[in-house]
């Protein structure tokens, strides 16, 4: 083969087969005529080629074929560039498209617009996209194809508003678009979740000509899905008369995303009807459902299709089949499929872990986390949050020191689960650093985070700095009214909690149940009960919100505190559901305060019938009977829960100290700082005596004389953690106390006093709520 020009149109044709053999034997094809003929070939020659590699992703071979032509002394022309930078945008090879980009502009074709808008996809594919659209910028013309590459660089690289805002220059200069420019500002749309702006786009389609595809219906139904158009989205769906697999699995997918598990159903029988044959897409979207509605015949179906047209093969499927058999319950056939997997991936040992978690196996899960080969900050987040739905609070704190350690960034999902667990554990010191943690490595703060942190703070006992960060939330949801509504309550501030109600209301937020828990809460720590009584009335009245057993369960602690315990039993029998353990319970509690024996065994009675086995209950009743000076009734249930093997939770306080938590128990002497701390106690004892303390000994149920009931008192564990304050940190230092049960009224008074004596700030959180002691006053005003 001698002939330049038949030699060309041979190696033309092989490229032309976009198949890799063919070209293989295009450039066997060069090499032998450049070999017969002592010739380098032709331009045309190489351009093929460089199409040829760059049309089948070959982009390495493509510039390998560039440079072999550039060294032979062959310059480029302006059809060469286009091919290598489809070839560099293939590949994303940044660099070299830099250098080609000075080519361009070393042989004078930056005029050229089809160079041009090769350069500007490629920038926008490889996301430089401000270089993309400083050539955009510096185009004298610009034709449809300029436009689009920029809108879809742009959208592509999570700019969707500054896509669409692009678009509407587009079309204000005059450029028609193209189906093409439609679909993608039109997806942009769709991440932007914004129903108004699609709808506007959309309307530029029949007003500006553009022939609507199969390709833009697609586009316009997953935007519609986005923005929660389900209507409008069925409906296009139904109006398509070229439905094909794509259309389907778009709008099926979408259904699954919002939980409309049904309607995707819907579309999978109507596939199935139109010969549509399911592809992996659709599998995946089919075995989510199973796992949603918990069907495993449905998952099993699926699991036998995925065997069938060998599907396995795929990570995602295989993933979603171990998540949908935990949802299922099925752990070991989960497990199963797990074990066969080729190709075990960070998701794949994520998603067992999350299923054993999901079912309550938080020693399996555990061990998974331990043993994966690799971990990501979903492993962590999801091993962290399970920490923490178990109460193991310390145990997620000391975790994600243990991440940071091995240099794993958090993100808003970890500092969500550390400050529930921080505020659990009431510890400020850490609160503080977490806040300070989170503005350091600049993790955003979304509405989610802010509302964990007013919580955190609250819990911590530092209501000023809930409030504040409450304060800079933007668009702030329920939840977040919800949250400041309850560190008013923790803080036994009433009329705060009201006021932060009503301004609630005034800007438009619908309140939930959960609102009008830390409501009702709130006016019974303030003691408010026309407030409460007015709230749980509007409830029905105004908000149309069916009071449940919760709502009445505070209704009943309002009005038993405040002493109305015969308007809070008659509440009780007017109550549309059975009242439980927790209502009598509360009840009970109201009754030992008030010394009212009668309506105690009236609740004491209702409480049999309901066969409860609470320890708390049985506890109460026993210390009803104690403080009544019943002790052979006292015997009596004291036995009753012997006979169970049920024990009494003893009362336990914690104290955090340089970053370290102390825990005391009542009686318990076993703290290496116990010489100390029981050296401070006597003198705490002396001087608040002398400043008129009397031991409130009602509070000992124990059958003993006088002197061993003040003994007993004296070791309360409140105290314990006091003493320890007083001789662990420095003068005008706050101490901290977290309790697990109810402070009493000696605990109470007794902190009082040290507060003045001591000239010390104490805040005691208890399982109810905060009590803050400064100069001999309590922020509950003894009523608690």
């Amino acid at each position: 083969m001698h002939c330049p020009s038949t030699v060309a149109k041979l190696i033309s044709t092989c490229t032309a087969l976009g198949t890799f053999e063919g070209l293989v034997y295009a450039k066997n094809i060069l090499n032998q005529f450049r070999y017969d003929n002592q010739n380098d070939g032709t331009l045309f020659m190489y351009n093929s080629l460089i199409r040829g590699y760059s049309s089948i992703g070959l982009g390495k071979e493509a510039i390998r074929v560039y440079l072999e032509m550039l060294s032979l002394g062959i310059s480029p022309d302006k059809y060469t560039f286009p091919y290598l930078l489809s070839a560099c945008t293939k590949i994303s090879a940044t660099a070299e498209g830099f250098q080609v980009h000075g080519s361009v502009i070393k042989m004078g074709f930056q005029g050229d617009m089809f160079i041009l808008n090769s350069l500007i996809h490629f920038y926008a594919e490889c996301g430089e996209i401000v270089m993309g659209q400083k050539v955009f910028d510096e185009m004298i013309d610009r034709n449809v194809v300029s436009w689009t590459s920029l809108i879809c660089g742009y959208a592509r690289s999570g700019l969707a508003k500054e896509a669409v805002e692009l678009f509407f220059e587009m079309v204000e200069e005059g450029t028609r678009p193209n189906s093409v420019t439609m679909v993608c500002v039109i997806s942009a749309c769709a991440k932007l979740r914004d129903l108004e702006l699609g709808e506007r786009v959309r309307g530029h389609i029949s007003s500006l000509g553009v022939k609507v595809n199969t390709l833009m219906v697609n586009s316009l139904v997953d935007m519609y899905m986005k923005c929660g158009a389900f209507d409008t989205a069925k409906r296009l769906f139904d109006e398509c008369e070229q439905k094909n697999l794509v259309v389907c699995n778009t709008i099926m997918s979408n259904y699954v995303h919002s939980g409309m598990v049904r309607e995707a159903l819907f579309i999978l029988e109507e596939m199935l009807r139109q010969r549509l044959v399911p592809d992996r897409v659709s599998i995946l979207s089919t075995i989510s459902v199973s796992a949603q509605l918990g069907s495993i015949f449905l998952g099993k179906c699926c699991h036998a299709y995925v065997l069938r047209n060998g599907l396995e093969g795929w990570d995602s499927i295989s993933n979603a089949l171990i998540d949908m058999y935990m949802k299922c319950g099925k752990q070991e056939v989960a497990f199963a499929v797990f074990h066969r997997m080729a190709n075990k991936t960070v998701v794949s040992w994520n998603s067992v872990m999350a299923g054993y978690i999901r079912n309550g196996d938080l020693s399996s899960a555990w061990e998974v986390f331990n043993n994966m080969p690799e971990s990501d900050l979903v492993s962590w987040n999801t091993i962290i949050s399970a920490l923490v739905q178990e109460s193991m609070f310390e145990q997620a704190i000391e975790l994600f020191r243990t991440m940071q350690n091995k240099g794993i960034k958090a993100d808003r999902v970890t500092m969500v689960s550390i400050a529930s667990a921080c505020g659990y554990l009431g510890a400020l010191d850490l609160a503080k650093w977490i806040h300070a943690y989170i503005k350091m490595n600049k993790i955003p703060c979304d509405i989610r985070l802010s509302t964990a942190l007013v919580d955190m703070f609250a819990r911590c006992g530092d209501p000023s700095t809930a409030m504040k960060i409450f304060n800079n939330i933007e668009n702030r949801d329920v939840s977040a009214w919800t949250a400041a509504i309850g560190a008013m309550a923790m803080e036994g501030n009433g009329n705060q909690a009201i006021e932060l109600f009503n301004k609630m209301l005034r800007q438009g937020v619908k309140p939930d149940g959960v609102v009008f828990v830390g409501l009702l809460t709130a006016c019974s720590h303030g003691g408010l009960v026309e407030q409460g009584r007015d709230i749980f009335k509007s409830m029905t009245s105004v908000h149309e919100i069916s009071p449940q057993i919760v709502h009445y369960g505070c209704m009943v602690d309002l009005l038993g505190r405040a002493g109305f315990l015969e308007e809070a039993l008659d509440l009780i029998k007017l109550m549309p559901m059975e009242p439980n353990d927790v209502i009598w319970g509360s009840l009970l509690a109201a009754c030992r305060m008030h010394r009212n024996l009668d309506i105690a065994g009236y609740a004491t009675e209702r409480m049999k019938e309901l066969a409860s086995d609470r320890t708390g209950i049985q506890v109460l009743l026993s210390n009803i009977y104690a403080s009544a000076g019943k002790w052979t009734d006292v015997a009596k249930v004291r036995r009753q829960l012997k006979e169970k093997g049920a024990r009494k939770v003893p009362g336990s306080s914690s104290i955090e100290v340089n970053g370290q938590i102390h825990e005391f128990t009542s009686g318990d002497e076993s703290h290496p700082e116990m010489m100390h701390i029981a050296a401070m106690l006597d003198e705490m004892h002396c001087r608040v005596e002398a400043a008129g303390h009397a031991p409130d000994l009602s509070n000992v149920l124990l059958n003993v004389d006088e002197e061993e009931k003040e003994y007993v008192l004296s070791r309360h564990s409140e105290k314990l953690a006091i003493a320890f304050g007083l001789i662990s940190t420095d003068q005008g230092t706050p101490i901290r106390v977290v309790k697990n049960l109810r402070i009493c009224s000696d605990c109470h008074s007794f902190a009082k006093l040290v507060s003045k004596t001591y000239n010390r700030e104490i805040i005691v959180r208890d399982n109810n709520r905060f009590h803050f002691f400064q100069r001999g006053v309590c922020s509950c005003n003894d009523y608690w």
